[in-house]
């Protein structure tokens, strides 16, 4: 299939910019590609994840690093979500919101390389990039493709599959998308981080963020953020667990926005020969990125 062709899958419609797949009415084509041609303070700060990757983890986790650990300051602001606070920008309305916010910045993306800014390229600005392994990956987006009203309903785990390896989904392939960033962060102020890391130890990647944003926080301050940013914990925050946003977006009785947050549930879905063939892929596509995952729960101690 040619990657600028229209994938329409029931009435949810993937358009194509350039050859990578956005989603009909959240985002559009041309916006988003005006995104490269804004300006860049030294302050801005963007996360970026393939999708279901940690995406609101890292909002989270931002926010309580801006506040110091004080979540009291973040649930005071109770009608916004963490998306509210730090947003997509590739959403309808975002970039023209961007232009003119407050310094700083904190924005989340699921784009590609190509299509930020190259003024980030002559260290302006900086990056955190979050990798998850694909496997656990293709599992999330898998359910979450269930609970978000605005992608397609899987026709079946298998179909859901191949359309994954394809790159026909939001986001296009996993493969590129970490293969464009990883290249190009020697020229950033990037800082590449995995989501089994984080799980692994929380508290250790915590605070390698809030050095890299240089952000000067004491042992307690720390800790709070640490408390409040674990899955068990950010379950219970409506702004954090997403639970705040429209059912017009989110189904929420089809099943959890946050759902596992666990390595290693790929075994429970895989075949033997679906994870043969995942794994051809994998070392075909990255035979020269020197990039490791931890695949397992069990390898995480």
């Amino acid at each position: 299939m040619d990657l600028n062709d229209t994938i329409t899958h029931d009435h949810h419609p993937l358009v194509p910019l350039k050859g990578f797949y956005l989603i009909n009415g959240t985002h559009d084509p041309e916006d988003v590609d005006q995104i490269h041609n804004l300006e860049i303070r030294d302050s801005d700060v963007f996360v970026v994840t393939y999708p279901k990757s940690g995406t609101i983890w890292m909002q989270q986790i931002l926010l309580l690093l801006e506040a110091k650990g004080d979540v009291t300051a973040i649930s005071k602001l109770c009608n916004l979500s963490n998306a509210d606070l730090i947003p997509w920008i590739e959403v309808k309305g975002n970039r023209e919101a961007f232009i003119s916010a407050p310094s700083p910045r904190l924005r989340v993306t699921h784009l590609q390389y190509r299509f930020l800014p190259p003024t980030l390229s002559q260290k302006k600005g900086k990056v955190i990039y979050v990798a998850r392994n694909p496997k656990d990956v293709l599992v999330s987006y898998f359910y979450f493709h269930k609970v978000a009203n605005m992608l397609e309903t899987p026709k079946s785990f298998d179909d859901f599959f191949e359309k994954f390896l394809r790159g026909e989904v939001f986001g296009s392939s996993w493969f590129e998308h970490v293969k464009t960033w990883y290249a190009h962060r020697d020229e950033m102020n990037l800082l590449f981080i995995t989501y089994e890391e984080m799980i692994q130890d929380l508290r250790l990647a915590v605070r390698r963020i809030a050095l890299f944003l240089g952000k000067e926080l004491t042992d307690e301050q720390l800790d709070s953020v640490v408390t409040h940013s674990t899955f068990s914990n950010m379950r219970k925050i409506p702004q954090a667990s997403y639970e705040q946003v429209s059912g017009a977006l989110l189904s929420h009785h089809l099943g959890k926005f946050m759902r596992k947050g666990t390595v290693g549930d790929w075994k429970n879905h895989f075949t033997v020969a679906q994870n043969e063939r995942f794994d051809r892929v994998f070392l075909q596509e990255m035979k020269d990125f020197p990039l490791s995952f931890i695949w397992d729960n069990k390898d995480l101690e």
